[in-house]
């Protein structure tokens, strides 16, 4: 059998996938660890190797347009603490795939921010989308309204780093952007976490070392492909992600998804991808 012809950037979207779902595996297993605690130790690998990336590129570190740089960490800071939460919480494949709202909410946060107004299709989308949340949490007694309020609102402040990383394309390099985020969260988690200390056991140091590694692989492969492909060409590849989280949580977590909450998960899908592809045709 002829091995796939696969261009670097669907290999490198891929690689991406896979480490960001080892990144969701290590949240989910070592659930008695609270979520900022493992947000403050993903932060705090990323940290380090994050400030080696940009010594060695030589530049600097502390950036330019400081303000935007701050509010990109929090947010992304907020939207980290609640998406790794519904990780512990949810079903796997439910909080996966309920995070993939953040694209949606990227365009309307940006019809704001920087006054790009969403067509009438896309705003049709949001709305397929939002029934299929809709779906899997009314199909799936194991999801509280607690627990998709977050993951809802995870997405929204990932919508809301998002459009602060388009406004600084023009000020700062993408390293010092991803930089910032460890260095916002470190010490803004770090005094939470050292005054509600959960010890972590010997096999859950490896495993918050393991998560902070596979974030920073998958980030570094995810900006590879960008950078290597058109986002159209590759952005869909994005939700091999929820495949992923089917599988694992069935076979690691023992969670069975029920047909209609995984047509539920399908529309959300659905509805995302549509609302992204009618965007990027009017770029």
């Amino acid at each position: 059998m002829k091995s796939l012809n696969l261009s670097p950037g669907v290999k490198y979207i891929i690689l991406s996938t896979i480490f960001f779902a080892l990144m969701n595996i290590g949240v989910k297993y070592i659930k008695h660890i609270p979520a900022h605690e493992i947000v403050f130790f993903r932060a705090l690998v990323s940290l380090v190797v994050g400030y080696a990336l940009i010594r060695r590129r030589g530049l600097n570190p502390w950036g330019n347009n400081k303000p935007l740089l701050i509010y990109r960490g929090i947010a992304g800071t907020i939207a980290l603490i609640m998406y790794f939460y519904t990780l512990q919480q949810m079903p796997l494949a439910s909080a996966v795939t309920i995070q993939y709202l953040s694209p949606i909410f990227t365009i309307l946060i940006a019809g704001i921010m920087l006054k790009e107004r969403a067509r009438p299709i896309q705003w049709l989308m949001f709305l397929v989308s939002f029934a299929g949340v809709v779906m899997v949490k009314g199909f799936d007694t194991r999801i509280s309204m607690l627990e998709l309020s977050l993951g809802i609102t995870a997405a929204v402040f990932s919508g809301l780093a998002y459009n602060f990383i388009r406004k600084l394309k023009d000020h700062d390099h993408p390293l010092v952007v991803v930089f910032y985020f460890p260095l916002v969260t470190v010490p803004v988690i770090g005094l939470y976490t050292a005054t509600h200390w959960v010890p972590p056991a010997a096999d859950d140091w490896l495993i918050l070392i393991m998560i902070g590694l596979a974030t920073t692989v998958a980030q570094i492969y995810m900006t590879k492909a960008y950078q290597a492909e058109k986002a159209a060409n590759i952005s869909n590849f994005n939700y091999l992600g929820t495949i992923y989280a089917l599988a694992f949580g069935f076979f690691l977590f023992d969670e069975l998804i029920g047909a209609l909450s995984l047509a539920g998960i399908g529309l959300i899908i659905f509805g995302v991808v549509m609302c992204t592809r009618c965007g990027s045709k009017t770029a």
